[in-house]
């Protein structure tokens, strides 16, 4: 029997992957550049564009050769699309700037092996069209990015008293070094953490409370 594909695209399409299963705050994948990156806005900002860039690029070819693919070797062939636009990312960084380059060191590469892109191209871009797979892959790569952006502005914040380099305390404020050693990514991510599991509870808590109220 053939697969019927459901073509249909929502808003929902691109916020999920913004709020609902955001790939660090509520689907914990990517840890490791999410952990090791993010002591800088500059680096987070970069490990997520090049993430992002990877995951439209792979999704897109492999939604269109989706039908072709042997279903026997489709990992496989999803790791050497993934791993062709790493090299490609790897390359264009090491280009435009080499200190930048240097600072994310191999966790360019090691986008090959994030578990969000592969993810994607298995759950999603193999089984979904051209245009809905592109939807949801913005929206998970824009996800991932506010998410590496919110711990690098804290801890560039407190560990430097700076954003995007540019001192914002003054000369006065003393840094908390613990925030930009591996520690830190530890800490603001643990209180992220308890952040959005509080308004995901406290979300439940109102539609329950609004629930019982009209019964």
């Amino acid at each position: 029997m053939p697969i019927i594909e459901d073509n249909t695209i929502t808003a929902d399409t691109f916020l999920t992957g913004i709020w609902k299963e955001n790939p660090v705050f509520v689907m914990l994948l990517g840890m490791c550049p999410v952990l090791a990156v993010t002591n800088s806005v500059i680096n987070a900002l970069a490990m997520g564009l090049a993430t992002t860039f990877v995951l439209l690029c792979s999704s897109t070819l492999i939604s269109l050769l989706r039908n072709a693919i042997p279903k026997e070797v489709r990992i496989a062939t999803y790791i050497v699309i993934i791993a062709t636009f790493v090299t490609i990312t790897d390359y264009v960084i090491q280009a435009i700037s080499l200190e930048l380059y240097n600072a994310l060191g191999a966790f360019i590469q090691l986008i090959v092996v994030n578990c969000m892109i592969l993810g994607r191209a298995e759950a999603y871009a193999s089984k979904n069209r051209l245009l809905k797979t592109l939807v949801n892959s913005l929206g998970m790569g824009i996800g991932f990015t506010i998410a590496l952006l919110s711990l690098g502005s804290v801890r560039e914040l407190l560990g430097n008293g700076s954003l995007l380099g540019y001192s914002v305390f003054g000369e006065a404020f003393q840094p908390w070094v613990v925030m930009i050693l591996p520690p830190g990514g530890f800490i603001v991510l643990g209180a992220w953490l308890l952040l959005f599991n509080w308004l995901k509870e406290r979300k439940a808590s109102l539609a329950l409370a609004k629930e019982g109220g009209l019964s």
